[in-house]
C-alpha cells in the first residue's frame, strides 16, 4: 500500500492513459469505466488549468497535481478524492481558466468542496517558530474550518504538502524554504501523527529536519551509514531466527526488519542528551501475524527464543493509544548482548498503524466510517469555538497535536488517554464536561488522592461528584495539565459569570481611563481600540470580558492604546510577623512566627508549627496545607492564654436570592461586626454565595457570628473559608 512516486522521465509528455494506467496499479485494483471517464474528463480539465505553467524545477506544473493525485492513490482512497488533488490546485493558479462552478458542474459538489477546502488551507500561512501568536490566531481558525468541511481535505493537503517537500530544493528563497519547513513540521507533521498516517509523518518529518538542520541531518545520515552492512546483516540473521521459530509453531507470519527515521535519531540523542553509540533501537523487528489471537501467542514464541527485558512490554492491543494504534511492543536482549525492540500485530492493525484513520476510510463504511469522520469533525469544531473565543491559545493546539500520553481506566473498564502528567481534573473532564465542573475528589486504585496527583498509566480512577456544586475553581487551572481542561474551565467562567467578569473587565477600564484623563466610552473608541477589535474578530462585550478574566491585562491595555507609564520606585517593605507572645511553640515562647494565610489560624482553633523556608509558619491543624509534610517539619503549638489580638477570618455564605443580601449587611452592622471586605463570589438566579471578611478575636466569637447568620431568613449554608 505504500509506494513513493518517482519525478517524471518525461516532462510535458505525460498523458490521461498512462496517468489512469499508472492510478491502477498503486490503487491495486481494476477501475471501472464509470471511475475512468471521470478520471479521463479530471485529466482533461487540469491540462487546461495548468497549461502553460511551470514549476520550480523547470517541470510543466500539472506534474505536481499528478503526483499528489498518485499519493493519494497510493493511500488506497477512493476516485472521489484523487480527481480532488488533481484540480487541488486549479482554482488557485488557473487564472480563471477553471471556477469553483466548473468543478461542481462537472463532477459534483463533493469534490468541489474539497477542492475549495485544500485551496483555502493553501492561502493560509500558519504561524510557526517565534511568530506573534494573537495576530496570527485566526489563520489557525480558517485552517480547521476548512478541514473540518470534509476529513478528505486533510488527506489531499497531506500528499499536497508531502510532494512540496521531497521537491523542496528547487525553492531558491532560502527564508520561504525554512518557513515552509518549520510550518511542515509544527503544523502538518503533527496533524498525520494525530491521524495515525505515520508513513506520512515519519517521511514529513525527515524532509523539513534536512531543511531546518541540515549539518546535523548530514551527520546522522553519515553515521547511520557506517555500520550499515553490519546492521543489515544482523537484522537479516533476527528475522531468519524469528521466522524460524514461528514456523516450528505453526505461525504463519511475515517478519520484516525497520529503521528509526532520522528525525526520530536526532529528537531521541537531544531529549536524552545521548551520543549516537549509545542509542540501542536504530533498528528492530515487526511481525504481522494472521490475528489478535496469534499476537499473543508470538509474544511466548519471541520471550522463549530471546530474554525479555523487564519493563519494556507494551500492549497496545488492550489498550490502543488516543490515534487508533495498536500493537504489541516488546524488547528482548538477543544472543549479542544488544536490546531488540519487535512489534506484533495483524495485518488489519498493520495498515492501521501505517494509514491510521484512511485506513479506516478506505475499508470501513456504513455506520462505522460515519462514526470517526463525525469524531474528528467534532474535535475540529471544538478547536476552532476555544481558539474564536479565547478559550484556548494556539500554543494550546500544538501541545495537543505534539504531546506525549498517558492511558488511565474507569471502574468500568473504559480507556481513556490524556496528555502526560495529567491530573484528577483533567480526567473528570475528559468523562464529561459536567463531571468536571462538580468534582469534588478523586479516588486512584481504591485510594483517595490530591487534586495535583499525577496519573500513571493503568491507573484506575474514580470521580467523588458533589452535585451541589456550584461549578469549578479558578484554582482548577493550575492543576489541569492538558488544555482540553483549561479551555472548558475557562467557558464556565466565562459563561456562568458574564455579568462578574463584565463589571471587572470595566474596572480595568475605568483605571486606564483615569490615568489617560477620559471616560471609558472614550476610552473605547479610540481607534487603537477599534483596530485590535477587528484584528481579532471580537466585539466590545468580549473585549471587556477579556480584561476581566485578565487574557488581557491592564498592562496590554495600556500598550494597545499607546500609554506608556513611568516605572514606579519600589519601596521594600518588611514582611508583618506575628508578635512572638502570641503563640508557643514546641516550648518556646520568643520564636518570631507568621500565620497561614490559607487557613487563617485564630485563638480557639487546634493549631502546628511548620517549619519553612519564611519561618515557621502557624496552620490549623486540620489544614491540607499540612498533611503531606513529615513529623521532622512539624512542630506543637499553642495559643498564650492572654491573647487579645484581632484577627480578620473569611466566611462563606449561600443565600436562596441576592436581595437578601442589602438586609443581611445592614443586621451585621446592627450587631456591631466588624466586616473588613465584602463580594459577590456567584450570582444565579436562584442562589447567590457572598463571601465577608469579618474581625474577631478568638474562635467562640466566628462560631457566635456564623451561628447568628445561619439563623438569618434565606441563609442555606455559613461555612468559614
Amino acid at each position: 500500500m505504500t509506494q513513493k512516486t518517482e519525478a517524471f522521465e518525461e516532462p510535458g509528455k505525460y498523458d490521461s492513459e498512462r496517468f489512469i494506467s499508472e492510478i491502477e496499479t498503486l490503487l491495486g485494483r481494476q477501475i471501472t469505466d464509470k471511475e475512468k471517464d471521470v478520471l479521463y474528463r479530471a485529466f482533461d480539465m487540469a491540462e487546461v488549468a495548468y497549461q502553460g505553467l511551470y514549476r520550480k524545477s523547470g517541470e510543466p506544473f500539472i506534474t505536481h497535481p499528478i503526483e499528489v493525485a498518485k499519493i493519494i492513490a497510493a493511500l488506497k482512497l477512493d476516485v472521489d478524492s484523487i480527481v480532488a488533488a488533481l484540480l487541488h490546485d486549479a482554482i488557485e493558479d488557473s487564472e480563471g481558466r477553471v471556477t469553483y462552478e466548473m468543478i461542481e458542474k462537472n463532477f459534483g459538489k463533493e469534490i468541489a468542496q474539497i477542492v475549495d477546502g485544500v485551496t483555502k488551507v493553501s492561502r493560509i500561512n500558519a504561524p510557526v517558530g517565534n511568530v506573534e501568536q494573537k495576530k496570527k490566531l485566526e489563520t489557525i481558525q480558517k485552517m480547521l474550518f476548512a478541514m473540518a468541511e470534509d476529513i478528505r481535505v486533510i488527506f489531499v493537503k497531506l500528499a499536497d504538502r508531502l510532494h512540496n517537500m521531497r521537491t523542496i530544493d528547487f525553492v531558491e528563497d532560502e527564508e520561504k524554504k525554512r518557513y515552509k519547513a518549520m510550518e511542515t513540521l509544527e503544523v502538518y507533521a503533527p496533524i498525520a501523527h494525530k491521524l495515525g498516517i505515520n508513513v506520512i509523518k515519519s517521511e514529513l518529518e525527515d524532509l523539513s529536519f534536512k531543511v531546518l538542520h541540515y549539518d546535523e541531518y548530514q551527520k546522522i545520515k553519515q553515521l547511520v551509514a557506517q555500520k550499515k552492512v553490519e546492521r543489515e546483516e544482523r537484522l537479516k540473521s533476527y528475522i531468519q531466527q524469528l521466522q524460524t521459530a514461528f514456523q516450528e509453531h505453526n505461525i504463519d507470519a511475515l517478519v520484516e526488519g525497520r529503521y528509526k527515521h532520522y528525525y526520530s535519531i536526532w529528537k531521541k540523542m537531544i531529549q536524552k542528551g545521548k551520543d549516537f553509540n549509545e542509542l540501542y533501537d536504530l533498528m528492530g523487528l515487526r511481525a504481522i501475524v494472521s490475528d489478535v489471537t496469534t499476537c499473543y501467542t508470538a509474544v511466548g514464541v519471541v520471550h522463549n527464543l530471546w530474554v525479555p527485558l523487564p519493563g519494556r512490554f507494551k500492549d497496545y492491543i488492550a489498550a490502543p493509544k488516543s490515534n487508533g494504534y495498536r500493537s504489541i511492543h516488546t524488547t528482548v536482549i538477543t544472543q549479542f548482548g544488544e536490546p531488540l525492540e519487535i512489534q506484533i500485530r495483524d495485518k488489519h492493525m498493520h495498515e492501521e498503524a501505517e494509514y491510521g484513520l484512511i485506513a479506516h476510510w478506505a475499508y470501513k463504511s456504513g455506520e462505522g466510517i460515519v462514526d470517526i469522520k463525525q469524531k474528528w469533525i467534532l474535535r475540529l469544531a471544538e478547536w476552532r469555538k476555544e481558539l474564536s473565543q479565547g478559550y484556548a491559545s494556539l500554543e494550546d493546539l500544538k501541545k495537543e497535536l505534539q504531546m506525549s500520553e498517558v492511558f488511565v481506566l474507569t471502574p468500568k473498564g473504559e480507556i481513556i488517554h490524556l496528555p502526560y502528567g495529567a491530573t484528577p481534573i483533567d480526567f473528570a473532564y475528559a468523562i464529561h464536561t459536567e463531571i468536571g465542573h462538580h468534582f469534588a475528589g478523586a479516588k486512584v486504585n481504591g485510594k483517595i488522592v490530591p487534586i495535583d496527583y499525577q496519573l500513571n498509566n493503568g491507573d484506575v480512577v474514580e470521580i467523588i461528584v458533589n452535585k451541589s456544586s456550584p461549578g469549578p475553581s479558578l484554582d482548577w487551572l493550575r492543576y489541569a495539565k492538558s488544555p482540553r481542561t483549561k479551555a472548558k474551565i475557562k467557558r464556565f467562567f466565562k459563561e456562568k459569570e458574564r455579568e462578574q467578569l463584565i463589571e471587572r473587565g470595566k474596572d480595568v477600564l475605568r483605571r486606564v481611563a483615569k490615568k489617560l484623563n477620559v471616560s471609558i466610552e472614550e476610552l473605547l473608541q479610540k481607534p487603537e481600540i477599534k483596530k485590535y477589535l477587528t484584528t481579532h474578530q471580537i466585539d466590545e462585550e468580549e473585549f471587556i470580558i477579556r480584561l476581566g478574566d485578565k487574557t488581557i491585562t491592564q498592562e496590554e491595555l495600556m500598550l494597545i492604546v499607546g500609554f506608556k507609564e513611568q516605572p514606579k520606585k519600589k519601596i521594600t517593605t518588611a514582611k508583618k510577623k506575628s508578635p512572638a507572645s502570641l503563640v508557643v511553640v514546641d516550648g518556646l515562647e520568643s520564636l518570631e512566627t507568621l500565620f497561614a494565610k490559607c487557613c487563617n489560624p485564630i485563638p480557639g482553633d487546634k493549631i502546628v508549627g511548620v517549619a519553612s523556608k519564611r519561618g515557621i509558619v502557624i496552620h490549623r491543624s486540620n489544614c491540607q496545607n499540612v498533611v503531606g509534610h513529615g513529623p521532622d517539619r512539624k512542630f506543637p503549638a499553642l495559643w498564650r492564654s492572654d491573647v487579645t489580638a484581632q484577627f480578620g477570618v473569611l466566611v462563606r455564605m449561600e443565600l436562596d436570592k441576592k436581595e437578601r443580601v442589602p438586609e443581611l449587611l445592614s443586621k451585621t452592622m446592627e450587631r456591631k461586626i466588624e466586616v473588613k471586605n465584602f463580594k459577590f463570589e456567584t450570582i444565579e438566579d436562584d442562589f447567590v454565595i457572598i463571601s465577608l471578611s469579618v474581625i474577631v478575636k478568638s474562635l467562640d466569637e466566628l462560631e457566635q457570628i456564623m451561628d447568628y447568620f445561619k439563623s438569618s431568613p434565606g441563609v442555606r449554608k455559613v461555612v468559614r473559608g
